[in-house]
């Protein structure tokens, strides 16, 4: 069996991937500070902490985001060598650092965005090689 290029359908899920996860993570960040940064652990203020979480709308976007993010990465990770998904996704770092600077008004410094750089470079290489070394259960080629 020769390895198959990797089909429209990966390449969606991955973008899918790449925008959920760090839009995710951003309003979880974004809702995070919001309610101000957890100091003592005491069993008063984690109750105060957690009700005002679950009652923050930004928090729960994030959440749905994370999880439509969990769905799209586990499709892929059906169909899709895991040695191929996670290198591929890796273009996600550049969605974060564009929403850490411009969401949330962090500063990305020069040096970062060259890492950025060489990782989507990363993902270019990647994504010339099949998304699947193995045939799938009851295939026959």
């Amino acid at each position: 069996m020769t390895p198959s290029r990797p089909r429209l359908k990966s390449y969606i899920f991955i973008l899918l991937m790449v925008i959920f996860g760090p839009l995710g993570n951003v309003l979880l960040s974004k809702g995070m500070r919001s309610v101000g940064a957890v100091t003592n652990l005491n069993v008063a203020q984690l109750f105060h902490v957690a009700e005002q979480v679950f009652s923050s709308g930004t928090i729960w976007l994030g959440i749905v985001s994370m999880l439509l993010f969990f769905v799209a990465y586990m499709l892929v990770l059906s169909w899709a060598d895991y040695s191929w998904v996670l290198p591929a996704s890796a273009v996600a770092y550049a969605t974060v650092a564009l929403l850490g600077h411009f969401a949330l008004g962090e500063a990305v410094a020069p040096l970062r965005w060259v890492g950025i750089a060489v990782i989507c470079v990363g993902v270019f290489v990647v994504g010339q090689t099949p998304h699947s070394t193995t045939q799938p259960p009851g295939d026959s080629a």
